[in-house]
């Protein structure tokens, strides 16, 4: 999803802002000023009206106009947008793909609403979100490999798939994480210390019993300001959660959870009935459903739902959210995805994951 960066918070896109009556002079003033290569002509009601960029302007003078002409005879009134919706990998693809540079953002109203610019997009952002990764389980499913090893640390391409989260989230911004540890924690805290390797600040949520999924972020001192990350520690994917994050923001979400979606085939026929009769039949019928891909954002306020030190998993929490009536929603995810549970996830993983 759009970077709620380049919607909400410096608002640099509005220097680029210029009415239709503008002139041309006014328009290479804004270009110098903004040093953002273009210029957003826009109605009164902040409605896109066209764009201009240097090269419009040179066209412009080339043709006989001069300083004091109007923008409205230069500029495209037909120009490359994006919606909100859009995602950064979707948007940077109709960039490269189109050689622009910038590309406005606009709503249904076809308002004015953000600017992305290709060197903004490549630059991660920094995050002042926390991420908690659930790291304390057993690894009861990968035994021998588990026992005296947590599952955290069992190593993909020579590095621990813990490391390969933090990485990946490192390199979308993030920098403060905890992990909550159990099984074998002091190893997990051996090897990653205060994240000063990293470049990061890591904090650990240390369960005296398992808690699930959900309960160690009862543990959080302070309790959090911002929306937490969440994600279990056996989980890799290359999908970016930071587009997670904004997502969340933009629904106005108290819980956000990632799903994945599940095909089924059923190995028999199935008969349909009402009573004795039959009322069709299906053939080998494909179930679809989206399963739980144990990443999550929720709000500060979703942590009331925990009560210190007891045991409880996201399903339960998000249940609870949704019995006192909270936005609770989905994020399907469909880049690659392995739970790591069994031996056979990790030869897959081993065979297909790209680091960060």
């Amino acid at each position: 999803m759009t970077d709620k960066a380049t919607l909400e918070g410096s608002r640099f896109w509005r220097q680029a802002l210029i009415p239709a009556s503008a002139s041309l002079e006014e328009a290479i003033r804004n270009l110098n000023q903004s040093a953002l290569q273009i210029v957003l002509v826009v109605s009164p009601e902040g409605a896109l009206l066209g764009t201009i960029t240097d090269g419009d302007i040179r066209r412009g003078l080339l043709r006989g106009l001069d300083l004091k002409s109007s923008v409205d005879g230069i500029m495209r009134r037909d120009p490359f947008i994006v919606t909100p919706q859009m995602d950064r990998e979707v948007v940077l693809q109709i960039m490269r793909a189109n050689e622009i540079h910038q590309l406005p953002v606009v709503d249904e109203g076809r308002r004015v609403v953000g600017l992305h610019v290709w060197e903004k997009l490549l630059a991660p952002r920094e995050l002042s979100n926390l991420m908690v990764i659930m790291a304390g389980g057993r690894g009861t499913r990968l035994r021998p490999r588990t026992e005296n090893c947590p599952k955290p640390l069992l190593p993909l391409r020579g590095k621990p798939l813990l490391e390969h989260i933090i990485e990946r989230a490192k390199a979308e911004g993030f920098r403060r994480f905890a992990l909550a540890v159990h099984y074998l924690g002091h190893m997990i805290e051996a090897y990653f210390g205060d994240g000063a390797r990293w470049e990061v600040n890591i904090q650990y949520l240390r369960e005296d019993c398992p808690l699930g999924t959900a309960g160690a972020i009862s543990l959080l001192q302070p309790r959090p300001e911002l929306p937490v990350l969440v994600s279990n520690g056996d989980v890799m994917t290359h999908m970016h959660y930071g587009e997670l994050l904004d997502f969340h923001g933009q629904h106005g979400a108290t819980a956000t959870m990632a799903v994945r979606p599940y095909e089924w085939q059923h190995p028999f026929g199935v008969v349909r009935t009402k009573g004795v009769d039959m009322t069709g039949f299906e053939e080998k019928p494909i179930f679809r459903t989206h399963v739980n891909a144990g990443i999550y954002v929720i709000e500060p306020s979703a942590v009331e739902c925990l009560v210190p030190g007891e045991h409880c998993d996201m399903p339960v929490l998000f249940g609870r959210l949704l019995a006192r009536g909270h936005r609770t929603i989905v994020y399907p995810v469909h880049e690659p995805w392995y739970d790591m549970g069994h031996a056979n996830d990790f030869e897959q993983a081993e065979a297909n994951w790209t680091p960060a």
